[in-house]
């Protein structure tokens, strides 16, 4: 059973995303642009300048740095928006005690009264 196990495990796909908060920005970004906060290609332009900022111009590997810079970009969005500072912290605020409080397995969904509904 073990090695039947082991040969299994051998042929999933790496996993796409190596930490679960790059996932979820990455989510957030896609459903903020269907939701037609911004277009994609404009999102590609202020992306590679945030990475042109900061000297990110190497073949990255989807690490910390990354994603760093994709938040990054994302939050310029949304402050582009009239999304203030406090709002973004606010709502980082509510997903870090959400994430932190949701049982293994579960989902993690903010309150539909909580910051996301105003943000």
């Amino acid at each position: 059973m073990a090695k039947l196990f082991d040969a299994a495990m051998k042929d999933l796909p790496d996993p796409v995303f190596s930490e679960p908060w790059h996932a979820h920005i990455f989510a957030m970004t896609v459903h903020l642009s269907e939701a037609k906060l911004f277009t994609w290609p404009d999102w590609a332009d202020a992306f590679s300048q945030t990475r042109r900022r900061h000297g990110l111009t190497k073949t990255l590997d989807g690490g910390n740095d990354y994603y760093l810079a994709w938040l990054e970009t994302l939050e310029g969005f949304l402050k582009g928006h009239g999304v203030s500072p406090e709002k973004v912290e606010e709502v980082r605020q509510a997903w870090e005690t959400a994430y932190l409080t949701t049982p293994h397995g579960t989902p993690v969904r903010l309150p539909r009264s909580g910051p996301r509904a105003r943000l």
